[in-house]
């Protein structure tokens, strides 16, 4: 199935999505990487305020490319997601509800993905050029000493991505293998 979501990411807008189907997004993300998450969590312990709102956010794990001349944004790939698996269950517990990035998640972010309603997207790895045509804008909103890993607010348009893990539980990870072993291929 296909969807085409305006941000941000409801619990509604993710109850209806399930592993496998192509979903475009538009609106306003944010990218962190590992580094980002830490600091992230670090300043909710310490009760400081975070950069953005969590509560229906999408963040992207990716570390874009200075912008060329012209340009938005420079090459803007997805990172391998269990980088940030440490930290992801406490960020969803507090309202995020979409994550962006490419390879399997732990069971321990699975469960809480399910417990907040929240949706794992994979963004094709090796196509950041392609990807960085659905920026629109792009801005540097924290941790700027961490140079592409700092913290941005992106403007999207029909940013391609795949639902791999949806609220439920269900993993495209698991069932697309599955689905290729029983197919006799």
């Amino acid at each position: 199935m296909e969807h085409r979501i305006t941000l941000p990411l409801t619990r509604e807008k993710a109850a209806g999505i399930a592993a496998g189907d192509v979903v475009y997004l538009s609106g306003e993300i944010y990218t962190a990487r590992d580094a980002a998450h830490r600091r992230l969590v670090e300043a909710l312990d310490a009760g400081r305020p975070l950069p953005f709102p969590l509560e229906d956010a999408v963040i992207y794990y990716c570390g874009p490319s200075p912008a060329p001349p012209g340009a938005v944004i420079g090459s803007a790939g997805p990172t391998t997601s269990g980088r940030v698996d440490a930290y992801t269950p406490r960020l969803l517990s507090l309202g995020l509800r979409g994550m962006i990035g490419k390879g399997a998640r732990s069971e321990e972010v699975i469960a809480a993905m399910v417990k907040a309603g929240a949706v794992y997207f994979a963004a094709i790895g090796g196509a950041g050029a392609l990807l960085a045509r659905a920026v629109t804008a792009a801005e540097v909103i924290a941790f700027e000493d961490l140079g592409p890993e700092a913290v941005r607010r992106l403007t999207v348009r029909d940013f391609p991505v795949t639902a791999v893990i949806d609220r439920r539980g269900g993993n495209l990870y698991v069932s697309g293998p599955e689905a290729y072993r029983r197919s006799g291929r």
